[in-house]
């Protein structure tokens, strides 16, 4: 499963951070982040929990990056 979500980000170095740090979350198969269109879609392991999955990569997303934000 796929979702594309709205994030908020300050430079294309950011963006990068945020997406390493998206696809070292545990029930994530896949992320890209777009920096010109500040999206990020993800693409989720079978079974995964997407709300729990989600809130554990806004979580590691602030941990490289403190002042990002993805609209849940």
């Amino acid at each position: 499963m796929k979702r594309t979500y709205k994030i908020d980000v300050d430079c294309a170095n950011c963006a990068n951070k945020m997406e390493e740090a998206a696809n070292r979350t545990e029930g994530v198969k896949s992320a890209v982040v777009n920096f010109m269109t500040l999206k990020m879609i993800v693409e989720f392991e079978e079974g995964a929990d997407v709300k729990e999955v989600m809130q554990n990569v806004l979580a590691n997303c602030k941990a490289v990056e403190d002042d990002c934000e993805i609209f849940l």
